[in-house]
């Protein structure tokens, strides 16, 4: 069976990957949106369904509010003893560990390993009965990068550091070094970790016989002649328990469509990992668009975009920006229109949103409306540093369909368009998305049967890709309400192809 890079085209930025037997498990970053740090499953590294995830919401104050691009960062999962240890980094907090015995079900509340700011990407490795974690380093908190460090806890990651050590300078040889994870394969503790930036690094890997080095470097992976940038932080994943079949995931950075996950493959040479096409030499390898599966099982795994909302609760796919989002599963998705007096839709926190998953696709969604008071609004949104969405909003004790623009940081919304008046008790909305390199994503708004549209170019989020979504406010205390029946997403990559 042959499978296509990326093997996910959806923003799980920053993947970490390991093997438990015979299932593969994911963890990402989420920032601020919750529920927070998704965990994917797996049977074969190319298909994957979306399982659970590790916080419910954000464990500190000021998440009640949206805190753009902050939150949980490049988590880590590792299994010992029985147990998963995700390490999950707040960059102005410290590096906090949470625990289950079964990733399918509830994880334990955070507690701190390393408190303080300008930390980032733990990763931990276990020996002679100690837990040491490697991480990396925020310059915008702290002043510096392009430097790792390592710091010791206990076994059950129970006890707080006060001091690390750093173990490796990468400013000559590796940049910029980030998002280092932890493995030991025969003699060797190993660092790979990626340098040079987002859009334009490459992969390194360390390798000492000691936890805190000395490190020799080798770049084991560049850009090369392929067309996938970066080629950014990852995971080395065995695939057997003698340690003689590896893989490697990572992400490209994709503009609007966010941090994408592709899958390598991986040969050991004079102790050293290559990734992806390495030749037959020991130089480093580029990355491949596609090959084999690495486990040969079909499991028809996939992250399902739809939701009908005629369920006892919505799908995981969504996600607020900030504390969870208040709703009622009471013939559909019932929306209430809090109370959001601000004039930008840019920092609501009851936005419903998810993740783009195709490269062109078409979303229509149904709307119940009873907005009750001037001010009482219900929409669909498609979000990022800019924004567009189509509304309809009470004025003057009748509603009206308006088609807005805005961005992170900004006052008040433009108001585009606006429609005569709408007297009908549901509203359709739909809208088109066509990938126009490079890597833009260009979205046309429609209203049911009606023509009036709008054609607007999405733009990333805060540290991730563009999202849509559906949402009810009101800019006054308010019983009105939206009852969103079903939203439903349609892959056109073959439609659009065959144009």
């Amino acid at each position: 069976m042959q499978y296509e890079n990326p093997v996910l085209l959806s923003d799980y930025s920053d993947p970490d990957v390991i093997r438990v037997g015979d299932d593969f498990f994911m963890v990402a970053s989420s920032f601020n949106h919750v529920p927070g740090v998704p965990v994917l499953h797996s049977k074969n590294l190319v298909e994957w369904e979306l399982v659970n995830y590790v916080l419910e919401s954000l464990p500190f104050e000021k998440f009640d509010k949206v805190r753009h691009g902050e939150g949980a960062w490049a988590p880590s999962l590792r299994f010992n003893g029985g147990k998963f240890y995700c390490l999950i980094p707040f960059p102005d907090e410290g590096i906090y560990v949470s625990e289950t015995a079964d990733i399918y079900g509830k994880w334990s509340p955070l507690r701190p390993l390393l408190k303080g700011a300008g930390f980032e990407d733990p990763c931990p490795i276990w020996e002679g009965g100690k837990c040491y974690v490697v991480f990396a380093f925020v310059k915008s908190r702290i002043g510096f990068n392009s430097k790792l460090a390592v710091f010791e806890t206990d076994g059950d990651l129970t006890r707080t550091a006060d001091k690390y050590r750093i173990i490796y300078d990468g400013t000559d040889l590796a940049p910029k070094i980030e998002g280092p994870k932890f493995y030991k394969k025969g003699k060797y503790f190993y660092i790979l970790a990626p340098a040079g930036g987002v859009r334009t690094g490459w992969q390194v890997a360390l390798r000492s016989n000691k936890i805190y080095g000395n490190y020799e470097t080798k770049i084991v992976m560049t850009q090369g002649d392929s067309p996938i940038n970066g080629p950014h932080q990852g995971a080395l994943i065995d695939l057997d328990d003698k340690g003689a079949r590896w893989a490697f995931m990572h992400f490209q950075d994709m503009d609007a469509y966010g941090r994408v996950v592709h899958l390598q493959p991986v040969v050991w040479r004079d102790d050293w990992p290559l990734l992806g096409d390495a030749g037959d030499g020991n130089i480093a390898g580029s990355p491949v668009s596609g090959g084999d599966y690495p486990v040969d099982i079909a499991t028809g795994y996939k992250i399902e975009p739809c939701d009908e909302f005629d369920g006892a609760d919505i799908s995981k796919v969504w996600q607020t920006p900030a504390k969870k989002g208040l709703y009622e599963m009471r013939h559909g998705l019932k929306l209430n229109c809090i109370t959001y007096p601000r004039a930008a839709l840019s920092d609501l926190p009851q936005l419903f949103l998810q993740k783009v998953q195709y490269r062109n696709f078409s979303v229509s969604a149904r709307c119940k409306l009873d907005l009750r008071f001037d001010g009482d609004e219900a929409g669909f949104v498609v979000f990022g540093r800019e924004y567009a969405y189509v509304c309809v909003v009470r004025r003057e004790g009748n509603n009206y369909i308006e088609i807005r623009k805005g961005a992170i940081g900004g006052d008040e919304d433009e108001t585009l368009a606006r429609s005569q008046l709408y007297d009908e008790k549901y509203v359709d909305f739909r809208l088109s998305a066509k990938f126009a390199k490079p890597d833009k994503l260009t979205y046309k708004f429609s209203l049911g049967g009606r023509a009036f549209t709008h054609v607007f170019t999405a733009s990333r989020g805060v540290w991730t890709g563009a999202k849509v979504g559906i949402y009810a406010r009101s800019t006054e205390d308010s019983v009105g309400s939206a009852t969103f029946k079903y939203f439903r997403v349609t892959c056109t990559d073959n439609r659009v192809r065959e144009e």
